[in-house]
């Protein structure tokens, strides 16, 4: 009985994939402490690589719930980021939930694709800088949001278009801490009932998502830690070169 209730926790009775993914969450959780951002990118590039995309998916809702809520409600500019960007949240929080329905009956190959090239466009962003004015309007929020959505529905990243949206609007960093808090929880949410009501989130695979969290927050804190010890600049364009690589990756298993 113990061995079915254990087996029943862990996402895998095989040691080493089952050490290999509590690595993941951990490693993810310090990228998520430092940066604000990046919790899913790291996580997918990982878990893809012994697990199915979209179980992997399932596996990252509670954290990904969770250290949102935190990064929002910690911060001081809450109400400011709820009333600049509520349009924003709704686009994504509709796309995401309507894309995520029907997440098993997409390929795996065009998962896999999705989350490579969301990884890509998120190394570039940052690494080259490409950089464009946009203003605060309706149409931009609604733009974002839609695409944004669609990706999280698919791929559980819907970071990639958010962060240019925040960056081109030129706020500062503990705006952008904030606004993208309250954008990842809003996603979050239709992204698990989504994939609860599409049957991919069951009461085992919330259990054991759980017990990602678990590990996914002693790496939080680590990078909360490192973030006020080193320079941003440094940490944040090594993270991005590992992106950029393991985006490449999964694009390239993908397709071949």
């Amino acid at each position: 009985m113990e061995e079915n209730f254990l087996n029943y926790i862990f996402p895998s009775d095989d040691l080493s994939i089952l050490v290999f993914m509590m690595g993941t969450f951990f490693i993810s959780g310090i990228v998520k402490g430092f940066l604000g951002i990046g919790l899913p990118a790291a996580a997918m590039a990982l878990l893809t690589l012994v697990v199915s995309p979209t179980y992997a998916i399932s596996l990252l809702v509670v954290p990904i719930l969770f250290t949102n809520l935190s990064q929002f409600t910690r911060s001081k500019h809450r109400a400011e980021s709820f009333k600049s960007y509520w349009i924003l949240g709704a686009a994504i929080l509709v796309s995401i939930f309507i894309t995520s329905l029907f997440i098993a009956s997409y390929p795996t190959a065009l998962l896999t694709i999705s989350i490579g090239v969301a990884m890509i466009i998120v190394a570039l962003n940052g690494l080259i800088g490409f950089k464009f004015n946009i203003g605060p309007g309706i149409g931009w929020q609604l733009g974002f949001g839609i695409v944004s959505g669609v990706l999280g529905g698919v791929s559980s990243i819907w970071s990639p278009p958010v962060a240019m949206y925040l960056i081109a609007r030129g706020i500062d960093k503990e705006r952008f801490i904030s606004a993208t808090g309250f954008l990842f929880l809003v996603g979050a949410l239709p992204l698990a009932l989504g994939l609860y009501f599409g049957g991919i989130l069951t009461p085992q695979i919330l259990l054991q998502s759980g017990f990602g969290l678990v590990i996914v927050l002693f790496g939080f804190r680590i990078g909360e830690i490192l973030r006020g010890r080193v320079t941003q600049a440094w940490f944040e364009k090594a993270v991005l070169i590992a992106f950029f690589f393991m985006g490449v990756r999964l694009v390239a298993v993908g397709v071949f």
